[in-house]
């Protein structure tokens, strides 16, 4: 036998062996337990999607609900305040506030404010992020304290104990407790405290009572319109005063 031929051969012996190979060792990955769990997880992925995408066009009113509520937890979820946003709004309510002179400003909601100016200072307020909102409340002591009660973790307070010590709630953007605090800064409660009950609560206005005072500060820019017998009894005095007149 020609030494070619047999070069041949044995190429040819050694390429019908591993082209076997590459596919064996494919199959055998394909039905190891990985690949079957991979091709379980994907077929159920798959029917998923397809009974999610037929129940929506047999109820789509049901479908519109639940499209709806995600996206307001999203949301809710991505306009979550966090404790930069509460450092900024505190601040910006302590100016607000210093604007004003003492006798104007409202007792309860400076002295909120001041209270929670107070343990920031302290480095006493801490944040903490519930997923669709935000919670401040306040610690015994500053973590960076080198007093034992402030490092050892074993005396920091119960978590049972955390509604006693929430100041703030921060949802869609906004700090709640802050904001309604604020509510009529301007106005000095204690101005009012000595009236009757009655006169110490407003309301407003009715429609007929704006529509009077508008009626009436129209008519106070009109010239003033004299009766005929006070032009004639004007006009008399007038007369008298000619007559009277010495240089006459």
């Amino acid at each position: 036998m020609a030494p070619g031929s047999v070069v041949r051969r044995l190429f040819s012996a050694v390429a019908e062996t591993a082209a076997p190979a590459k596919a064996t060792r494919w199959e055998r990955l394909k039905n190891s337990k990985a690949g079957v769990w991979f091709r379980s997880l994907l077929s159920d992925y798959k029917e998923a999607c397809r009974e999610v995408v037929v129940g929506a066009k047999e109820r789509p009113v049901k479908a519109s609900i639940y499209v709806a509520l995600l996206g307001g937890t999203w949301a809710c979820f991505q306009s979550k305040p966090d404790d930069s946003s509460f450092d900024k709004a505190l601040l910006e309510r302590s100016n607000q506030l210093g604007l004003l002179s003492a006798w104007i400003r409202s007792g309860a909601s400076d002295s909120h404010v001041q209270n929670l100016i107070k343990l920031r200072n302290e480095g006493r307020l801490r944040h903490i992020s519930l997923g669709l909102l935000s919670v401040v409340y306040r610690e015994d002591y500053d973590p960076d304290t080198s007093l034992y009660e402030a490092q050892c973790s074993n005396l920091s307070f119960p978590w049972r104990e955390l509604p006693q010590r929430v100041l703030d709630v921060g949802f869609v953007g906004h700090w709640w407790i802050l904001d309604h605090k604020m509510k009529d800064y301007d106005i000095n409660e204690d101005e009012f405290k000595h009236l009757p009950a009655h006169m110490q609560a407003t309301l407003p206005p009715s429609v007929g009572e704006v529509e009077k005072n508008e009626r009436l500060h129209k008519e106070s820019w009109l010239p003033l319109k004299m009766e005929e017998e006070e032009v004639t009894v004007t006009n008399a005095k007038e007369d008298s005063v000619v007559v009277q007149d010495p240089s006459k």
